[in-house]
């Protein structure tokens, strides 16, 4: 019996040794993550619409700033959730397709330069937005004095910008998954008479499947939330904003901090974001390391 103890205590010793900083850090990081989603979820329920005075449990319940978000024609809520999810899908779609030609050419082809592409698609990314979006604002103005569809106050635009924006973290993440696929998987399909074409289409993308997955829903969450270079290219025009600019209305100004239905809105947009979740939540873990495996 004395063994047994002693070897129980010698666990518990090593546990508190070891293994108890773990758990109270990441308790730490919980608790810092969700405290902000779980005051917003309390914030959109409390009729009062104050957060100075704002309660974890709110003594004033109901649903009245989810009916005033959603009847206010003013601020169309549903046609913001549309532009959103048009700008976002598409843009999304853009960079996973981009990013895996590119990553592709790079990782199967050997041509003068090709490191330097790699060193400066990599360096590009690391300028912040905010240093691009005078120059987008002004290519984007002059443009639409050519071809109003391409100007200020349209999708299209904001598309193509965000459709390039990740090039650099997507190039490098699909060419770290292209190199671990053996060449000679390539090799035997140009014997068969297989063009890269087809190699990519039917050999390459199915392979990384869970990867072009991670890519989009990573990029779709980016542009979704995206703010300062929305609201420079879609303007004040209520039928043009996204989710994340338009819910800005409703705090705009010294007395127009109008709390309760920006945090309903806040609440109701993160719903797309956990249904995608739902659906592609197998995917994600496998495709984060397939991508990692080497660079």
């Amino acid at each position: 019996m004395s063994g047994v103890t002693f070897l129980e205590s010698k666990r518990v010793k090593f546990w508190l040794k070891k293994l108890l900083w773990r758990h109270v850090v990441g308790i730490l990081v919980a608790a810092f993550a969700i405290f902000p989603l779980v005051w917003m979820f309390s914030a959109a329920f409390d009729v009062t619409g104050q957060l100075s005075t704002q309660q974890l449990i709110p003594m004033h319940r109901g649903l009245s700033n989810f009916t005033q978000l959603l009847s206010n024609s003013e601020k169309p809520f549903f046609t913001w959730v549309k532009n959103s999810m048009v700008v976002a899908i598409s843009a999304a779609a853009m960079q996973t397709i981009i990013g895996a030609t590119a990553a592709y050419s790079l990782s199967r082809h050997r041509f003068k330069g090709r490191k330097l592409t790699l060193s400066t698609i990599l360096i590009v990314q690391m300028f912040p937005q905010l240093l691009a979006t005078t120059t987008l604002f002004l290519i984007v103005n002059t443009f639409g004095s050519s071809f109003s569809a391409l100007g200020l106050g349209h999708q299209l635009p904001l598309i193509l910008i965000f459709g390039g924006g990740a090039l650099g973290v997507n190039t490098w993440m699909l060419k770290g998954f292209f190199d671990t696929i053996p060449s000679e998987i390539d090799e035997a399909a140009k014997i068969d008479g297989a063009g890269h074409f087809v190699i990519f289409t039917k050999i390459v993308v199915p392979l990384a499947t869970p990867v072009f997955i991670v890519i989009f829903l990573l990029s779709f969450i980016g542009i979704l939330n995206e703010y300062l270079i929305t609201s420079v290219i879609l303007g004040l025009d209520s039928k043009n904003m996204t989710v994340a600019v338009g819910l800005q209305q409703f705090i705009y100004g010294q007395y127009g901090k109008n709390w309760g239905p920006f945090t309903a809105g806040a609440l109701l947009a993160t719903i797309p974001v956990l249904t995608l979740f739902l659906f592609l939540q197998k995917y994600l873990v496998s495709g984060l390391v397939s991508g990692s495996t080497k660079g």
